[in-house]
């Protein structure tokens, strides 16, 4: 097996556990605390923005390759290891779901950046 056929296989999976994460944050058997994690971690990888927009050089590209696995592996780990072979079962017969809660949220931070760099740097905030 090739690293480029290793590297496909990888996404495969990071695409289906996302979306079984996706799955478990509303299935009614997930504690609570799993549900959340699985939930900000499928919202954020669903989302069509990214927290770093991916034109900013090398930083754009890491929160796509240290923050999504990170996050699936600790959202993983708090399911219950049947309940996740059961997601991931369902997730490969699902289509990708998109995320507009995860996209209000990133667009949520932007704008409060945006707000505080303003209040920082505004001109006569100091006059």
């Amino acid at each position: 097996m090739t690293v480029l056929d290793k590297a496909k296989q990888w996404a495969r999976a990071i695409k289906r556990d996302v979306m079984a994460l996706w799955l478990a944050a509303r299935d009614p058997r997930v504690p609570w605390y799993a549900k959340v994690a699985a939930g900000m971690v499928a919202a954020y990888a669903l989302s069509p923005i990214d927290l770093i927009p991916d034109f900013i050089p090398v930083l754009g590209y890491l929160d796509d390759l240290i923050i999504v696995p990170l996050g699936i592996l600790l959202a993983v780990k708090l399911i219950p290891a049947d309940l996740m072979a059961e997601f991931r079962a369902e997730a490969i017969r699902r289509s990708r779901p998109t995320s507009r809660g995860g996209l209000a949220f990133i667009v949520g931070i932007w704008v409060l950046m945006a707000a505080a760099l303003i209040w920082l740097f505004w001109p006569d905030r100091f006059a």
